[in-house]
């Protein structure tokens, strides 16, 4: 019997292996990847460098024993090329594969900054990108940031504790500016500004120029500002390139159904290379279910990918926050239940004073399950 061929060694890959593993003792399991095929948490690279961890330390565990431990034929550094999906075979660089069912999970890759000088920025997306960050960030550098979204800040706030000299630039009037209200922006600044770091709000990048010392970066207002690495935390791409050679249906992500599945038989998609229903899911508890639905249609059971609200937790302890955003486009407005020293709570309500959002800072994130219970589920 031809195997489920899973493409991608990240948390998505190896988390279905896992989960198909546990219902499907015998099926035979193939995991292609293009890189070592190390088991690691992605999660982890935001708040590592502060504790010192090299990237070999972030490693679980590698290959070899993966395919042990999950039983799987894996095949490290060997890149998928093309999909030939009415043959169902599976082109890589060792050689063609054929499968009963080809999972993909590619993941996503940095959005590219746009701007003269882009060559010199650095993007942590992989264990690889964090050894190079590591390699080159001299004890007390001076880090400039580009985006203050949710990874942009969790570095700040890594760096910063590190003892790095942090300056953060966002193009926004505010960070987390679409994720959480002016009460809880302004918390996080004041969290992070206590750490020591520096913030332009309001203007982008308008060039970056390398120099014998470091980097000179001028903003779009004019401001130049110099600084010894810069590092982009502007987004993430989906990965679409093989399912659009393919002819699967793309939009910003490969499209799939409520069953994973995308536009040709026996081909599906999960994590950070997929839309589902118009939502593109980058955290880790939309992937887990994801792959505990995806491994139960594969292993022949019916199933449907239903999703409840998933607050955020943001790596940030200068300003411990846990965000459950509103949908894009939800009517209504934040509501400020309580602000204080000790914490915050912030509810996003619509008509009726429906809860559809809610953000909490401080001693009020423990109430995130609490709160959850009344938001409208991500995906019913």
């Amino acid at each position: 019997m031809d195997p489920v061929i899973i493409v991608g060694a990240g948390l998505a890959g190896y988390t279905l292996a896992r989960e198909l593993r546990k219902l499907a003792p015998e099926a035979p399991i193939t995991l292609v990847t293009a890189d070592s095929g190390a088991l690691y948490s992605k999660p982890m690279l935001s708040n590592a460098l502060a504790q010192g961890h090299t990237a070999q330390a972030l490693v679980q565990s590698n290959a070899r024993e993966q395919a042990a431990k999950l039983n799987l034929d894996l095949k490290p550094h060997c890149a998928a090329t093309a999909i030939q999906a009415p043959e169902h075979v599976l082109e890589t660089e060792s050689g063609r594969l054929p499968y009963r069912h080809l999972v993909l999970a590619l993941g996503a890759r940095p959005r590219q900054p746009g701007f003269a000088g882009q060559e010199h920025v650095l993007s942590v997306n992989h264990l690889d990108d964090y050894a190079r960050l590591r390699a080159r960030l001299a004890p007390g550098a001076h880090v400039a940031i580009i985006g203050a979204g949710l990874v942009g800040c969790e570095f700040a706030n890594d760096l910063a504790i590190g003892g790095h000299a942090v300056t953060l630039l966002e193009t926004s009037a505010r960070p987390l500016e679409r994720m959480a209200p002016a009460g809880i922006s302004r918390r996080l600044q004041d969290g992070l500004s206590g750490l020591g770091v520096q913030w332009h709000c309001g203007s982008g990048v308008a060039s970056l120029r390398s120099q014998d010392d470091g980097y000179e970066i001028t903003l779009e207002n004019g401001t130049r500002l110099h600084a010894d690495l810069v590092l982009s935390a502007t987004g993430l791409v989906p990965e679409t390139a093989l399912a659009e050679s393919a002819g699967l249906r793309v939009a910003r992500g490969i499209l799939v159904d409520h069953q994973l599945a995308c536009s040709a038989p026996d081909i599906h998609a999960l994590g950070d290379c997929a839309e589902v229903a118009g939502l593109l899911l980058p955290y880790v508890l939309p992937l887990m279910q994801q792959a505990r639905t995806l491994a139960a249609i594969l292993s022949g059971t019916p199933s449907r990918l239903t999703l409840p609200a998933l607050p955020v937790a943001v790596k940030t302890p200068a300003c411990p926050l846990v965000l459950c955003p509103p949908a894009a486009g939800a009517e209504g407005a934040w509501h400020c239940e309580r602000d204080d020293g000790a914490g915050a709570i912030y509810r996003f309500q619509g008509a009726d004073d429906k809860l559809l959002g809610f953000a909490l800072a401080g001693d009020a994130c423990g109430q995130r399950r609490q709160l959850a219970g009344f938001a409208p589920a991500l995906l019913a």
